[in-house]
């Protein structure tokens, strides 16, 4: 745990991932995580890190992603979370995919949306909010 707290401190991470030996992917540790250990009645005790292990204060019920990705379920996770880990098919960590990113991704396509496509409005489109069809028209006064 000490060296987990020295590589939080240092990296400037909220949160990093925790790999077994063979790169698979076990949870994820934050230095708050890390500081609430050390919380006794009598106020910080540091000698605490070194009672415990990494995988006593990890988060371990983290959403995963993995081939093949589903955009949908990428952006409802992504409203909780600042990034998501990517996984292979045998649990092994390959990367992480920011919120930030996504973002990026997304405000490029919207603004780039109408050079390389026609939008048109749909006449049938319902607006569930309001129960009615969306007013289309428009009126240039």
């Amino acid at each position: 745990m000490d060296h987990a707290f020295l590589v939080l401190t240092k990296v400037k991470y909220a949160k990093i991932p925790v790999l077994d030996s063979e790169q698979h992917f076990k949870g994820l540790l934050s230095l708050a995580m890390i500081t609430d250990t050390m919380l006794g009645l009598n106020g910080i005790d540091p000698s605490r890190l070194s009672r415990m292990k990494v995988k006593e204060v990890m988060q371990k019920d983290v959403p995963v992603i993995t081939l093949p990705y589903n955009i949908e379920e990428i952006m409802h996770l992504l409203i909780d979370q600042p990034f998501l880990v990517v996984v292979d098919d045998e649990g092994c960590f390959t990367g992480i995919v920011t919120r930030r990113e996504i973002m990026k991704s997304v405000n490029y396509m919207i603004h780039d949306l109408e050079k390389q496509y026609l939008v048109t409005p749909n006449p049938d489109f319902v607006d569930e909010k309001i129960g009615t069809k969306a007013d289309l028209s428009y009126n240039d006064k």
